[in-house]
């Protein structure tokens, strides 16, 4: 099953034509606008109209409320737009803007692909790793030991790069070097909470939903990439052979299937992943789709049904949210989280925080982790987080 998602022209849509997409791109400006870009369609959020509060109902009735009180006869249907946090009780950074710009995909535009240098001379970064390389092995041999004796299945273990400088990074180019290097993927520049922007460039959409249709993208199995053509063909052969990276893409499916199933009449799953790549990584893909039992179902629905899944948290839920919060000597914050957009008529996409960073004042920290299951080792793990930090360290001028 095959399901194009295209935005309908609304009156605040720029022209379609080579350029739209790239000059939403560079109008972005921190701190006020909201910046999403998919393989479907690129949008801009400018102001504030309304806010998402932070109560005890549930979100998804908190966002049709906000939704449903900003809707007009014949004016199109308002939007949200943001992230929210890996943990279920932590506050939402989701808004509704002043005004919404739409544009055709960055991937289509033909500018995305000029170069982006820095206005000023790229900042001296000083580079902490949370934790070190030593602990962070030290905590997937544990996990893993724990596994083999049958605690559970799987967990994804995290690590950050903190990187401060003396001034503010400039993240206007940043966002731009992330949408030039992977321009077919998920791009976003958002506000993640009180002077903080969260940035980044995700592979894996959570969920999308069109009308009664909804696509889901799960990935899980990763390896790095070569700038050597035959080793870089190499290893994605490998990683389409190989056990450990099938049982931990199976396990992920397995449950993105299980969870979207009771919103539908119809669930298509195919029975081998392909493969995905990004500048840096190589991707284990299955793209599941399906046909909505209920037309109210909105993507912000699914994709909480969805949240989280084994490929950002691990299996079962709960124990391997337990393991993350003793093993991780952080907060996630927004990473592994979701950031999205759905308007009021229930449609919308929802995208996995990952290959992301979060800015506040002259510092950013970067995100990276690993699927962990009884066949890992410490030294992949631990190389493999090191690949993810790569799209961001690119965009920033940085290296590990």
């Amino acid at each position: 099953m095959s399901i194009s998602l295209h935005e309908p022209p609304t009156p605040t849509d720029p022209p379609l034509s080579p350029g739209a997409a790239t000059a939403l791109l560079q109008a972005y400006r921190p701190a006020t606008d909201r910046f999403l870009a998919s393989p479907h369609r690129t949008l801009l959020g400018r102001g504030t109209s309304a806010e998402i509060p932070h109560d005890s109902r549930p979100l998804t009735e908190r966002v049709r409320e906000v939704l449903g009180s900003l809707r007009r006869p014949g004016a199109p249907a308002p939007v949200v737009v943001g992230c929210l946090p890996f943990a279920p009780d932590a506050p939402p950074a989701l808004a509704v803007p002043d005004m919404v710009h739409w544009a055709p995909p960055l991937r289509e535009d033909p500018l995305v692909s000029l170069p982006v240098p820095y206005e000023q001379e790229a900042p001296r970064w000083h580079l902490r790793e949370v934790p070190e390389p030593e602990r962070y092995g030290a905590a997937v041999a544990a996990v893993v030991e724990r596994m083999r004796a049958g605690e559970f299945d799987k967990v994804v273990l995290a690590r950050t790069l903190e990187l401060t400088s003396s001034r503010e990074p400039d993240l206007p180019t940043m966002l731009r070097r992330l949408a030039r290097r992977d321009p077919a993927g998920y791009t976003f520049a958002v506000p993640s909470g009180p002077g903080r922007t969260l940035v980044g460039a995700s592979p894996e959409l959570l969920v999308a939903r069109r009308g009664g249709h909804l696509t889901a993208n799960p990935l899980a199995g990763s390896a790095p990439r070569s700038t050597d053509l035959a080793e870089d063909v190499r290893r994605a052969a490998d990683l389409l052979e190989s056990a450990k990276d099938l049982h931990e893409h199976a396990v992920v499916v397995a449950a993105v299937s299980e969870s979207l199933a009771p919103y539908c009449h119809s669930l298509l799953v195919p029975e081998r992943p392909t493969l995905v790549r990004t500048a840096a990584m190589w991707h284990l893909s299955t793209t599941v789709t399906g046909e909505l039992a209920d037309p109210g179902t909105t993507a912000l629905d699914l994709a909480s049904a969805l949240h989280p899944t084994p490929a950002v948290c691990g299996t079962p839920t709960e124990v391997a949210r337990a393991v993350i919060a003793d093993a991780e000597p952080f907060d996630r914050g927004p990473y592994t989280g979701m950031v999205g957009w759905q308007d009021a008529d229930g449609d919308g996409e929802w995208v996995v925080t990952i290959r992301c960073a979060e800015a506040e004042g002259r510092s950013l920290r970067l995100f990276a982790g690993a699927g962990v299951v009884a066949a890992s080792t410490p030294q992949a793990e631990t190389a493999e987080t090191a690949a993810k930090f790569r799209t961001f360290l690119h965009a920033v001028g940085a290296s590990l």
